[in-house]
């Protein structure tokens, strides 16, 4: 179990290229400032971004692979 003290894991798979239409990185599916800015955030606000995650892999999903 999990509690809001834990530290938050970086959600990084170390596949770092970034989809240039949706911004977003290919692997974390991070934007470049939550790249950025993630060992400055607090652990509120990576479980922010953590949160984000899921609707983009399912956007991902839905629209298939850029090709660009």
């Amino acid at each position: 179990m999990t509690t809001d003290a834990d530290p938050v894991p970086s959600p990084c798979v170390n596949l770092c290229r970034m989809d240039r239409q949706r911004r977003w990185c290919e692997g974390c599916l991070r934007t470049i400032d939550e790249i950025a800015g993630w060992s400055r955030m607090d652990e509120s606000s990576k479980r922010a971004v953590h949160a984000l995650l899921p609707e983009r892999r399912e956007q991902r999903a839905a629209e298939g692979p850029r090709t660009d």
